[in-house]
């Protein structure tokens, strides 16, 4: 049921908050509680699921290129700060591109596409994290001064969210988190390229998505100046009614 200008109403909160979220951030996080739901019960294992060079590309098991950014584990405490991350600073990042989700798809076929390329040579059979950390990377960065709390314990600015997370992975693994400095890489360099290069290079865009991946999430403007044109034409050519 969907009330006039206030938005939807009867609709509970947990639903209110998925619907809210912008579109790749609602079916990326989804998609994460989806799959481990489906591991916890036994329907899939992990083994189908994380990337593996020879299993997608020499036995054409091509879902495990979406299936290994989806899996962070089983139901656990460690999952629900996965997705608390993911989903915000995703949404947080996809919201402030704009409207339209040329731009922040672009991002994540752009990071996913290195992150596949990264993880044979850095054995990362998941990847999940990676691209976690590199928009958390990439929002930290262009809100510098936004403050922060970690736990309620550690207020800090914005750019070092990446850093204390790593330093709080290692706390709770005890492992070096090879993973979330792939991906604070990953977003450095679109960062960079996104933020700083065009204020070098005379407004140059290198990242910018183009024009033919614009146009599949874009509604083609309609040309007013061109329609007012042929209408003026047309009213010119047509016999004057005395």
């Amino acid at each position: 049921m969907l009330g006039g200008g206030g938005g939807p109403i009867g609709q509970f909160p947990l639903e209110q908050w998925f619907y809210e979220m912008p579109v790749c951030t609602r079916w990326w996080t989804a998609a994460t509680v989806a799959t481990s739901l489906l591991v916890q019960c036994h329907i899939i294992t992990p083994f189908q699921l994380f990337y593996s060079f020879r299993a997608v590309f020499v036995k054409n098991q091509f879902w495990r290129l979406l299936t290994t950014f989806v899996y962070f584990g089983p139901l656990s405490l460690d999952l629900l700060f996965h997705v608390f991350f993911l989903q915000r600073y995703s949404r947080l990042l996809e919201e402030s591109s704009g409207r339209s989700p040329a731009h922040f798809s672009w991002l994540l076929l752009y990071a996913t596409s290195i992150l596949l390329c990264l993880s044979p040579m850095l054995s990362m059979p998941f990847l999940g994290s990676a691209l976690s950390s590199s928009l958390v990377y990439i929002w930290s960065r262009r809100n510098p001064e936004t403050r922060l709390s970690f736990l309620g314990l550690l207020v800090f600015t914005a750019p070092y969210l990446p850093w204390v997370l790593m330093a709080f992975s290692l706390v709770l693994h005890g492992t070096v988190p090879k993973d979330e400095i792939c991906g604070v890489i990953v977003g450095h360099v679109w960062y960079f390229f996104s933020d700083v290069y065009p204020s070098l290079h005379n407004g140059q865009r290198p990242l910018d998505p183009p024009d033919w991946w614009r146009r599949i999430f874009e509604a083609r403007p309609t040309d007013t100046g061109a329609q007012e044109i042929n209408n003026e034409i047309a009213a010119a050519a047509a016999p004057e009614v005395r």
